[in-house]
């Protein structure tokens, strides 16, 4: 039986030295009703989709996002449609991108043809911004996902890097909701890092993040300004947490217990 409250999902950024596969399995060991898989185009092979797909069927779970889309300067790279094309055959619902590209327009070109191909698989692109990110906080990114002209396109929100781009959640409230298909969650200080120094915003993004309750993060209001329905990938890259459970199962059970009690 799924948990009660908003979809939860365990994100494929918990689990970064384990396969999709073995996200999946701990996914489903450990009871969260979704999943979301990384997509390494190096070593994701047709195989690697009826696996991924199967398990996901077999176990009952949702898969939530496919990750990660990270459009670069120059041309369309096939990689990202393949990635797309990957997250409709096993059924996930998003794909998650970023950007590097410095040019807004092109930032803009590249996502709408990319939402075109996801919405013909029945899937959404949703834009995260960060602060190592050319989009570098959530006037940036609503400003790109205007000019894409495509009211498909998602915006991802998680709470640190909206917390280190001196964004608020009331920086939200007037978002068209439908922007918001779901949301990362994870806590951390109320302070950290200045948006100027990338290499200690990367390493906290990483490494540093705490589980819900442990942090200062304004998760209680995030949540009042997102939709009510909208789903939740639990992201958190710690090392503590992949110190402290090693197992994947253990770890996944460990911090979905974390967010139950934070939601409860």
């Amino acid at each position: 039986m799924a948990p009660p409250g908003p979809l939860l999902s365990l994100a494929a950024g918990v689990m970064p030295e384990f396969s999709p596969g073995q996200t999946v399995a701990a996914a489903a060991a450990s009871g969260w009703p979704a999943v979301g898989i990384w997509y390494d185009p190096a070593t994701w092979t047709p195989a690697t989709t009826i696996e991924i797909r199967d398990r996901i069927a077999d176990a009952g779970l949702v898969a939530l996002d496919i990750e990660v889309i990270w459009l670069k300067p120059g041309p369309d790279d096939p990689a990202h449609f393949a990635a797309i094309d990957a997250g409709a055959a096993i059924g996930a619902r998003h794909v998650l991108a970023v950007s590097s590209e410095p040019d807004p327009a092109q930032t803009a070109a590249k996502l709408a043809r990319l939402s075109d191909h996801a919405a013909a698989a029945g899937m959404r692109v949703c834009l995260e911004f960060a602060a190592f990110t050319t989009v570098g906080n959530v006037q940036s990114a609503l400003a790109i996902l205007d000019q894409s002209g495509c009211d498909d396109v998602g915006l991802l929100i998680d709470p640190l890097h909206l917390a280190r781009t001196g964004g608020a959640p009331a920086d939200l409230a007037a978002i068209d909701p439908r922007r918001f298909p779901y949301a990362q969650f994870c806590d951390a200080p109320a302070h950290g890092p200045p948006p100027s120094d990338v290499p200690a915003i990367i390493h906290e993004a990483l490494d540093l993040r705490l589980m819900p309750g442990d942090g200062a993060l304004p998760l209680a209001e995030l949540l009042a300004v997102l939709p009510r329905d909208a789903p939740l990938s639990v992201e958190l890259r710690s090392a503590a947490l992949r110190e402290g459970w090693p197992d994947p199962a253990e770890r996944a059970r460990a911090l979905l217990d974390a967010t139950l009690r934070w939601l409860r």
